[in-house]
């Protein structure tokens, strides 16, 4: 599928991808066209896997923000059956950020949490953009007892550029509440898998970042802080953003190399807003395979094995050298 409006590096691509809608719209189509048409397709493959197999960080968040990327509701519908929504946080309301149900993925039964940005402009006025309130992760955090009662194994999609920074949400217990949640998750006697889809945010992402298996879409990425955010911070000034985005080390690469992901998911050609389907099996392949090797843990090893798991994330000294 085409991945709809072009992004600013994807010229050349975008003018191939309308040549060939062009020539394929042709009533009358004659051998040369056909030949042509071929030619130019092949030109498309050509470009798409140049251009994404040397994106810069920058490049990446654009990716990850694109508009037809497919989001947690579409991956419900996509890899998932029976997917059953609960709704609101037994506080104070519904979130429509966060989604939360049953499932079943295969042969398992599980309990799906998620980010929703929305697709349309009034879906995503609703959903805040995809930053949850904290009756969202409180909601999030419900469902996990539940999932942790029945032992089903929780599966978390982040996809969020934060958490919502309002002073509503901020008088609730922002901040009080995703690290209730992180520890929650850090506790949890069920299985945990965590997938980066798009965005993952700061706290709002980490809230439901806790896992047995953290895994990343190849063109998502997973920060600390926006890029955006990071360079009003160190620079006073958003247009600096891709040098931030450069020095934040947040791509799938190098979450990778800093073990701070345990798998990148590779992403159709072109990223994941060109092929949802195929996007969406790939992802249902590695959620099933990895289900399958978890839930041979006990709950026991699972609870030690994530909590040493984030000890070793951000170890970057050596040992001293013994005294002579």
């Amino acid at each position: 599928m085409s991945g709809g409006p072009g992004l600013e590096f994807e010229n050349d691509i975008a003018q191939l991808e309308e040549r060939i809608a062009t020539l394929e719209r042709q009533t009358d189509r004659t051998e040369k066209i056909a030949i042509e048409i071929r030619e130019l397709r092949l030109e498309l493959v050509k470009q798409l896997r140049e251009t994404y197999a040397s994106l810069d960080p920058w490049q990446t968040v654009q990716v990850a923000r694109h508009k037809n990327r497919p989001y947690t509701r579409d991956y419900l519908s996509l890899a998932f059956d029976e997917f059953v929504e609960l709704h609101g946080d037994k506080h104070f309301g519904d979130d429509r950020a966060m989604l939360a149900g049953f499932a079943k993925l295969d042969r398992f039964k599980v309990m799906v949490l998620g980010h929703q940005k929305g697709r349309t402009y009034k879906e995503r006025a609703a959903c805040h953009f995809g930053c949850a309130h904290p009756e969202g992760y409180r909601k999030a955090m419900s469902k996990m007892d539940l999932a942790e009662k029945y032992k089903l194994p929780v599966i978390c999609f982040i996809d969020t550029p934060g958490a919502y920074p309002g002073v509503g949400a901020e008088e609730r217990g922002q901040a009080q509440v995703i690290a209730e949640s992180m520890f929650k998750m850090s506790r949890l006697r069920t299985p945990v898998i965590c997938v980066v889809i798009g965005e993952g945010g700061s706290g709002g992402a980490l809230g439901i970042g806790v896992g047995d298996r953290v895994a990343v879409l190849q063109h998502a990425y997973y920060s600390v802080i926006s890029p955006e955010g990071c360079a009003g911070i160190l620079w006073k000034s958003h247009e600096h953003a891709p040098k931030a985005a450069a020095a934040l080390r947040f791509t799938s690469h190098d979450l990778a190399r800093l073990g701070v992901v345990d798998d990148v998911l590779e992403e159709p050609l072109g990223g994941a807003h060109r092929d949802h389907h195929q996007m969406a099996s790939r992802l249902k392949t590695y959620l099933s395979r990895t289900l399958g090797e978890l839930e041979r843990k006990s709950s026991e090893q699972l609870v030690s094995e994530r909590y040493d798991k984030f000890r070793r994330i951000g170890v970057f000294l050596d040992q001293p050298e013994a005294e002579s």
